[in-house]
């Protein structure tokens, strides 16, 4: 590795620290001072590598963070008040809160917890339960086909597989972050795996890769999309540069096993967010991913085996 690269990997792996700080505080205070001094620079450069690497000013981001947090208990909890989502997530009035959402989602909180949630999703496109279009910023669009959307409406969906309530355990792992399209988190475990090569760590035979996703696609822009390219440790690893390390919390999961193609994640995810819908269980807090359990490569039909476990708790 270059110069050049070893430089910009610890300066992503000093910003990933602190982006994982606000998204664990995101209902506290967070000043520059104190994102800067996690991140080990000055809070003048701070602010200018955080913006350059992120896209984003580091207010920006926490704003739009607790936004789309605050978007997504609207949208699943619908028993907890509005202000009190919005005092949780670090917004100080709920005037600020409702000019806030207003901004980001073209719709008032309430309207926005009132409107069809979007369940399913084909070719970037999200779609309610009952098959009708929406936006991404959750407005209904209801000049579209709304013949196509019906026909193709089974298609769009599911898939035969079984879904359980399992207790899953808590997971040691090592990350490579990635930010965008989904199918690009294969440059992600690239690095990873460059790294961890090497150093022995894919040798062992119990070992499995995971992906964790911080964001929700229907509410987060894609471009923004996090996700974590992991690998399961059994012993404690030293990381440096974009390689991170962090702990995937344990407790209850939906767990749904599939066989699928690289084409066929989108309907995965369909299957499991329509499961919801009837099943007497709603999202719960906690990380999001996808367990593998094959290397897809080998498979004769290139398909890849995993579980993609969602944290639940009872409606």
């Amino acid at each position: 590795m270059s110069l050049k690269e070893e430089s910009r990997s610890e300066y992503i792996a000093r910003i990933n620290k602190v982006t994982n700080y606000i998204g664990e505080h995101i209902g506290e205070p967070i000043n520059l001072s104190h994102m800067a001094e996690i991140a080990n620079f000055s809070p003048y450069h701070f602010h200018r590598i955080f913006s350059l690497l992120t896209g984003e000013t580091p207010a920006l981001f926490i704003q739009r963070i607790r936004i789309e947090k605050a978007a997504g208990q609207i949208r699943e909890y619908k028993e907890i008040p509005i202000s009190e989502i919005s005092y949780n997530c670090g917004f100080g009035s709920l005037s600020l809160f409702s000019r806030t959402f207003r901004k980001h989602f073209n719709m008032s909180a309430s309207d926005f917890r009132k409107a069809d949630k979007a369940i399913l999703t084909m070719n970037g496109l999200y779609y309610s339960k009952n098959g009708q279009l929406l936006s991404k910023k959750r407005q209904e669009l209801p000049d579209y086909n709304a013949q196509l959307c019906s026909v193709n409406l089974k298609q769009l969906l599911i898939m035969d597989t079984k879904i359980e309530i399992k207790e899953m355990p808590e997971m040691k792992v090592i990350y490579c972050r990635h930010k965008g399209a989904f199918n690009e988190i294969k440059y992600a475990y690239e690095k990873l795996c460059k790294w961890a090569g090497p150093r022995g760590y894919l040798n062992n035979p119990q070992m499995k890769y995971l992906t964790v996703y911080h964001d929700d696609p229907s509410i987060t822009a894609i471009e923004n999309v996090r996700q974590d390219a992991c690998i399961m440790m059994d012993q404690e690893v030293k990381v440096e540069g974009e390689i991170g390390k962090m702990t995937v919390a344990g407790g209850k999961y939906a767990v749904g096993r599939f066989e699928i193609g690289e084409t066929e994640f989108e309907k995965a995810w369909n299957t499991m967010c329509m499961w919801f819908t009837e099943s007497g269980y709603q999202p719960g807090e906690g990380s999001t991913y996808e367990l593998y359990y094959n290397d897809h490569t080998q498979h004769p039909e290139h398909k890849f085996i995993l579980d993609i476990c969602i944290p639940v708790k009872p409606l």
